[in-house]
């Protein structure tokens, strides 16, 4: 265009006649095209496009004190407007809050980070741009921070420990309440809140938290076996149900067998005697028809024949041979067709009394599945429910035999459990007498000898206690005899005899005692002061 513009110049000045008048004419061109682009391009200098992270402020006009651009571009008028940037970029502010005293006069200890921002709201530009244009980054954490602070502080001293640390939510929306209405005078908004702890100088708030732990395991721990006593006791009711719903199920579906069978006999009868009763009609009604269309076939077929020696007759009126055979024909026709017509009738007959001997066939089948089904299933039914309730009991009664046979088995078994401690008891203290006698191994036997002589005692006692002895006869000679010790003589086999019964009585009658074994009075009695002497020699004198 500028080239254009020059050649126009040019030809002007040709046309205006001398050169000198060109010339002038062509400078005078030149400098109206570079006033011209020196204002187009001074003028776009003063165009201001505004980025996305940044908030355009122009300042000078009389009608506002600034105007603020988010986005887009606008001229600003040179030497009557001025123009600057503010940073859309957030500001993290760390606010070290310690001993802010809360509603229950517990001082706590909440480190938290505030994130803020200029905000684009069109009021909140201006306030920003009228309180915070110029001003470096640190300078407005600054300012934010001594807000937020404040604010923090106001929040905490409305709540109790307990809402801190429980309600969680509460305290984020009343410190998002506050901050934000505070900092949105300054034209920031908040964008994120982050509570790093939160704590207490008496520990306060750590024991709430290990009282809660320990409420929570105990919890947990009722819950637990609350959850293993149902479980338990819903396995004891799920099998205990599962086995009467399987009995039932069994009884249902041996019933639900029956019930099929037996409707479907009734049904096969009833289907066959339907089938029957149809196949007799069907034959019936076939034999019907066949005898009434044969007879109407020969019917028609002499009708013709008749017409036609009718007509024949009448054309030969004059024949009487021809008259005289067409009367007989016409006679045996109609014996014919009354021949026909009683078989018709006679094949009718019959074909009725089949069918109403199928029919009575049919009803006869129908009449057995009606009693079938009212007399013989509730019998089936009746019958089948005693066989259920014999082998209930049989079952019950193997149960209850298993348990007793379990009982007598245990029984036994604790018996034969005792006998067997009893019996290694035993084995235990004889190895134990044993190893004390190893030195003389005879003494054991005489030890346990010993033991069971009051036993053996009391059994001989008991052999003889109930025998009655009224007196005592010995036949003996007095010539043989042993010889008295110390003495020339001899005594007999009775003296002897008495001698050693009555030397033993003694140690009888000691032993029984011992035993706690009345003896007979036959023979006699120790008294309790009587030294027992030990047996001697006794002389021939004495033993008269």
């Amino acid at each position: 265009m500028q080239q254009a513009f020059i050649q126009n110049a040019l030809a002007l000045g040709q046309a205006g006649g001398s050169g000198k008048q060109g010339l002038f004419i062509l400078i005078a061109v030149v400098i109206v095209v570079i006033v011209f682009f020196a204002v187009v391009m001074f003028l776009a200098s003063r165009y201001r496009r505004c980025p996305s992270n940044r908030i355009l402020v122009i300042w000078g006009t009389k009608s506002k004190a600034t105007r603020c651009y988010h986005g887009g571009g606008q001229f600003v008028w040179p030497i009557i407007e001025d123009y600057a940037y503010m940073s859309l970029e957030p500001l993290v502010i760390e606010i070290p809050l310690t001993g802010a005293l809360s509603l229950n006069n517990i001082r706590v200890d909440v480190p938290s980070t505030f994130t803020v921002g200029i905000a684009t709201d069109g009021v909140q530009m201006n306030a920003a741009a009228e309180r915070l244009l110029g001003l470096p980054s640190q300078a407005i954490r600054e300012q934010a921070q001594d807000i937020i602070l404040g604010q923090l502080r106001l929040v905490i001293a409305t709540l109790t420990i307990e809402e801190i640390n429980k309600d969680r939510e509460k305290f984020m929306n009343l410190i998002n309440e506050n901050v934000t209405q505070e900092i949105n005078k300054l034209g920031l908004e908040l964008i994120n809140v982050n509570i790093r702890d939160i704590t207490d100088e008496s520990g306060y708030i750590v024991a709430i938290g290990q009282r809660a732990a320990a409420e929570a395991i105990n919890r947990a721990k009722v819950e637990v076996a609350q959850q293993e006593r149902e479980g338990s006791v819903g396995e004891a009711q799920a099998v205990r149900e599962r086995n009467v719903r399987v009995a039932q199920e069994k009884a249902l579906s041996e019933q639900g067998q029956k019930e099929a069978e037996r409707q479907k006999r009734v049904a096969i009868a009833g289907y066959e005697a339907q089938a029957v009763t149809g196949e007799v009609e069907a034959k019936r009604d076939l034999e019907i028809a066949t005898a009434e269309r044969v007879a109407e076939t020969v019917a028609a077929s002499k009708r013709a024949e008749q017409e036609q020696r009718v007509q024949v007759a009448a054309a030969e009126a004059s024949a009487v041979d021809g008259e005289n055979t067409s009367n007989a024909n016409i006679a045996e026709s109609n014996a014919k067709l009354a021949e026909i017509r009683a078989e018709a009738r006679r094949r009718a007959d019959v074909a009725a009394a089949k069918a109403l001997e199928a029919i009575m066939i049919a009803e006869r089948e129908q009449e057995l599945a009606r009693l079938a089904k009212t007399e013989l299933a509730p019998q089936e039914i009746e019958k089948k429910r005693i066989e259920i309730a014999a082998e209930a009991e049989a079952e019950r009664n193997r149960r209850v035999a298993r348990g007793e046979a379990d009982a007598i088995l245990a029984k036994y078994m604790a018996e034969a459990e005792g006998v067997q401690k009893v019996l290694e008891a035993k084995a235990e203290g004889y190895r134990q007498l044993v190893g004390a006698c190893a030195e003389n191994p005879q003494v054991a036997p005489t030890l346990l000898l010993i033991e069971q002589l009051p036993q053996l005692v009391a059994e001989q006692v008991k052999a003889v206690q109930n025998l009655k002895i009224d007196k005592i006869t010995v036949w003996d000679s007095g010539r043989a005899g042993s010889q008295i010790e110390g003495k020339g003589g001899t005594r007999g086999t009775t003296a002897d005899f008495l001698s050693g019964l009555i030397g033993s009585l003694p140690p009888v009658h000691e032993l029984a005692k011992q035993a706690g074994i009345e003896l007979p009075g036959a023979l006699g009695k120790v008294s309790e002061n009587e030294t027992v002497k030990p047996a001697g020699p006794v002389s021939p004198s004495e033993e008269a």
